[in-house]
């Protein structure tokens, strides 16, 4: 029970970060694992709580795409083979500091599971790095290396501005 406890007080004062893309499997599943390894490489893991989620129905319970697993095997970054996709709801707001959606459409169809943005929570990625730009979709270009350098872009900018 102890243990439990410890935990359960670590998580109330970690920052929570959602990852959110169309399906789950690909560009939010790469962030949280890249952003997990940035926080384990700096210390700064059990200050981090951090998940992904889809704004779509259409890979939910699918691992993660196995280009997107090669890909993070490539960079030597870890991801958990049990990951499956789920879907972003409404108790996520409540849930997550921050919410940070991959591309515009993501921004939009986020709407439909949290309405309002009362906290500022919600974020586009790629806007932790100056620009309002999308981080590319590997799902139609095949081009996961260009994901991962966003992502990694994104996630680094987005950490300096919490230290």
């Amino acid at each position: 029970m102890q243990i439990y406890e410890k935990k359960s007080s670590i998580f109330a004062s970690a920052m929570r970060v959602l990852f959110v893309c169309h399906g789950n499997i690909c560009r939010s599943a790469m962030a949280e694992f890249i952003l997990k390894a940035l926080v384990k490489a700096r210390g700064l893991d059990n200050q981090f709580y951090i998940e992904s989620a889809a704004v779509s129905a259409e890979e939910i319970g699918n691992p993660i795409y196995p280009p997107a697993k090669r890909c993070l095997t490539q960079h030597g970054v870890w991801f958990d083979p049990a990951k499956r996709a789920r879907q972003v709801s409404r108790a996520d707001y409540d849930r997550f500091d921050r919410i940070i959606c991959m591309d515009a459409s993501n921004l939009r169809l986020i709407r439909r599971f949290i309405p309002e943005d009362p906290d500022g929570k919600i974020h586009l990625m790629m806007s932790y790095t100056g620009v309002g730009r999308d981080v590319a979709d590997p799902w139609y270009t095949g081009d996961f290396e260009t994901t991962f350098q966003d992502i990694l872009e994104g996630c680094e900018a987005m950490l300096s501005t919490l230290s």
